[in-house]
């Protein structure tokens, strides 16, 4: 009886504490956030007079390195990467094995970036740099800047900042074959650059997109940045590089059959529509009609053919690199192409846009007698009218109320197309909204350094919604927006093409400048204007005059 009663009563005392002990999840302490640390290495960190071919780094804790390909930057680049050990398991320690032959009296600069972490928590040690000589002393000047797109509000990342020595040897080809002298990189979150430990000299300034990873530019892949003028170091000026992707020349390529009256010319490079091309019967010689348009969002060109033609063709290309000759053998016949129209406006139109329509076939004639435009009231409304061949689009423009409808209606034969087809009745119906469903945007530049200039309103992604060009004006009405957001953009036309042009290095060509519309609050950061219903907003952009 006695142990039975000891028994109930600790089991009583056991109950009572865990009903009034505090409910929790064991935590495991605070979680670490400290980095690791260098605690040694061989040779020591700023060493000089270096002839070894390994280089050890220990570390107060276990280590990974990660993402070593994209991080590590050295400077001066080496022509084999070294071999570093381990990749990817935990180590207290990095080992480096240089396959070079490195110059004597060189300094070297091995810049992890974000790649070496700690084990547990992955805290990165941020821009963790080795540094030695082959020489008595450390280089110890340095090249600061900034980079930034020429064109559009977001910059890449990972971009890489070169210096070619300015001598004998460099010329206008160098940055296509040959390494820099020094090299930095932005990495994945910084746009100001830094290239350290520099020797005394005059240098070429350069920063690349590099795609390949190999430090020598290729147009067809890389965006490019370069100072127009050497610089010597020592130098305090924080340089600021715009990176451009140059227009590369128009190139064809193979074309393809795609139906029985019409093949795609595949193409690299810019001006498509400037191309013009004439086709030949193979055999007779004989020049056979054609059309060249633009195939929407393909880096192709239609080129449209009569059709039932079973003979071989001989298509002469005339491009930039001299006229290109190709020969086209039909296969087993596709289907044709045939005539059809889409509005690209769909019931509402907005003040900002005007009336388009698409059509299938490229349009041989447009007959005016036979479209008609009218208001609710059936009242003719007079219009103007374009044809872009090359898009294959008719563009409709006319004078609009708030709050009409209005109806237009193409004839049977108002449209002819290539092949000799013709457009049944259509009818598009059309309607505006009222004045207070849309805002007003006044904008003023100010500081403005020359003229023309190009204003556009655009979109977060750089789509241009709406635009004017100034020759003289710095007062600039945007009226009857819709409402949303807006980013202004300014861009100085010094060509006065009407369009922002891009740089080409070979030429010496800056890109054209653009300035963004900046928030007062914040100088670093792009402004959105809210356009709303019903209001009026002034704004202003400075042109940095």
């Amino acid at each position: 009886m006695l142990k039975r009663s000891i028994f109930f009563y600790m089991l009583l005392i056991s109950v009572v504490l865990t009903g009034c002990a505090k409910r929790g999840g064991i935590t495991g302490g605070p979680k670490d956030t400290i980095p690791p640390v260098m605690v040694g290495s061989l040779p020591k960190n700023m060493s000089t007079n270096f002839t070894g071919k390994e280089i050890r780094i220990d570390f107060d804790e276990y280590i990974k390195v990660k993402d070593i390909s994209k991080q590590l930057i050295i400077s001066p680049p080496l022509k084999y990467q070294p071999d570093i050990v381990p990749m990817g398991s935990a180590s207290k320690f990095i080992s480096i094995k240089i396959k070079d032959t490195l110059p004597e009296n060189t300094t070297y600069n091995f810049n992890f970036g974000q790649s070496i972490t700690d084990n547990n928590e992955g805290n990165p040690y941020t821009q963790f740099r080795f540094v030695f000589s082959t020489g008595p002393y450390i280089d110890s000047l340095r090249v600061n800047g900034e980079i930034k797109d020429a064109h559009d509000i977001k910059t890449d990342n990972f971009v890489t900042v070169m210096l070619y020595e300015a001598n004998e040897k460099f010329n206008d080809s160098t940055i296509y074959k040959e390494k820099p002298l020094y090299v930095t990189n932005t990495l994945d979150s910084l746009k100001l650059f830094s290239i350290q430990n520099i020797k005394a000299g005059k240098y070429h300034l350069f920063a690349m997109k590099d795609v390949a990873k190999n430090y020598v530019y290729n147009p067809k892949s890389d965006k490019l940045a370069y100072l127009g003028a050497p610089l010597n170091v020592p130098n305090d000026t924080l340089f600021r590089l715009e990176l451009f992707k140059e227009k590369l020349p128009f190139a064809s390529q193979k074309p393809e059959l795609v139906s029985s009256n019409r093949w795609y010319i595949p193409y690299e490079g810019s001006g498509a529509r400037k191309i013009t091309a004439s086709v030949k019967n193979a055999v007779t010689g004989a020049e056979v009609r054609s059309r060249i348009t633009a195939e929407k969002n393909k880096d192709s060109l239609n080129l449209w053919l009569p059709r039932g033609i079973k003979d071989s063709l001989k298509l002469a290309v005339e491009q930039p690199g001299g006229q290109k000759l190709y020969t086209l053998k039909y296969k087993e016949l596709k289907a044709a192409d045939s005539l059809t129209v889409d509005a690209v406006q769909k019931g509402g139109l907005h003040y900002t846009e005007r009336f388009t329509l698409k059509t299938s076939t490229p349009i041989d004639n447009i007959d005016l007698a036979k479209i008609s435009l009218v208001n609710k009231d059936s009242v003719a409304v007079p219009f103007k009218h374009t044809y872009d061949d090359f898009e294959q689009e008719i563009i409709f423009d006319f004078n609009r109320t708030e709050n009409e409808k209005y109806k237009m209606r193409l004839l049977p034969g108002a449209l002819t197309d290539f092949y000799g087809k013709k457009n049944d009745t259509l009818t598009y119906k059309l309607a505006t909204k009222p004045y207070t469903d849309y805002g007003n945007l006044y904008l003023e530049l100010k500081n403005i350094k020359r003229f023309p200039v190009i204003v556009e309103l655009t979109n977060e992604k750089g789509e241009v919604l709406v635009s004017a060009y100034s020759e003289k004006e710095t007062k600039i009405d945007f009226k009857l927006l819709e409402p949303r957001e807006y980013i202004i953009r300014l861009i100085y036309d010094d060509n006065k093409n009407r369009e922002w042009d891009t740089g080409d290095y070979q030429k010496k060509l800056q890109p054209e400048e653009v300035i963004y519309k900046m928030d007062e609050k914040n100088p670093d950061k792009i402004k959105k204007i809210d356009v709303r219903a019903i209001w009026d907003f002034s704004e202003f952009i400075d042109g940095g005059g």
